[in-house]
């Protein structure tokens, strides 16, 4: 190596290191905290960039400043972001490494997928929806209960929302549906189509909880695509 490449090295270094963080920082740190799983395209639409470039390029500078990671988990799914120890401690969170579940990227990927759509068409802010991680912190070390993947109020009326891919065990399913019977004005259904059998367990169950409302994945991903 060369003096002037290992000049030029030491002053990217320096410069990432001092990376002067903003308000749309901390909106990042928070929205990658709050979700299971997000990417750029969701960071973009959580946190108000006008375009995907812009939004890569102020990621990139953060992965550089030691704050955010980027990490592959899946051939052919686009990598998530997690944040650093750095990051947790500037927003004065848990440093504790996030444990990352492959075998539910898919749903993670789709609950924000989902939060996205309810942005979109019914403009629910982001920062009103509360979500399954942050339902937990509220709980409480050592509570660990069923909780919806989002929670939001609309028209004075609490929703909560799940995105149910793959089939629970009946008797669980049918007691969380249940639950949120009990808990929320309305509980709506992501499902993969209306011909799965979890669309047709929850029909069956509309009778008995008429607060259940059905919507199929593909609605969801049609109106964020559309808007990519």
């Amino acid at each position: 190596m060369n003096i002037d490449n290992e000049r030029n090295m030491n002053i990217d270094s320096k410069m990432a290191r001092g990376i002067r963080l903003v308000d749309r920082d901390m909106l990042i740190f928070r929205e990658i905290d709050r979700w299971r799983v997000v990417q750029g395209r969701h960071i973009r639409k959580l946190t108000g960039f006008d375009g995907q470039r812009a939004c890569d390029r102020r990621l990139r500078k953060l992965i550089e400043a030691g704050y955010i990671k980027r990490k592959r988990v899946l051939y052919g799914v686009a990598g998530i972001y997690l944040n650093t120890s750095k990051a947790q401690m500037k927003m004065g969170l848990s440093t504790r490494s996030r444990k990352i579940r492959v075998e539910q990227i898919m749903h993670d990927i789709a609950v924000v997928d989902t939060a996205i759509f309810f942005n979109k068409r019914y403009e629910i802010a982001f920062d009103s929806m509360k979500t399954e991680i942050e339902s937990h912190r509220l709980d409480g070390f050592g509570i660990r209960k069923h909780r919806p993947d989002f929670v939001f109020t609309r028209n004075k009326k609490l929703i909560c929302v799940e995105v149910e891919l793959s089939l629970k065990a009946r008797d669980r399913f049918e007691k969380i549906i249940k639950d949120n019977f009990l808990a929320y004005e309305k509980q709506i259904w992501i499902v993969p189509d209306m011909d799965s059998k979890i669309a047709r367990i929850l029909a069956n169950n509309k009778t008995t909880y008429p607060n259940i409302k059905i919507l199929e994945l593909n609605e969801m991903q049609a109106v964020v695509q559309d808007d990519a």
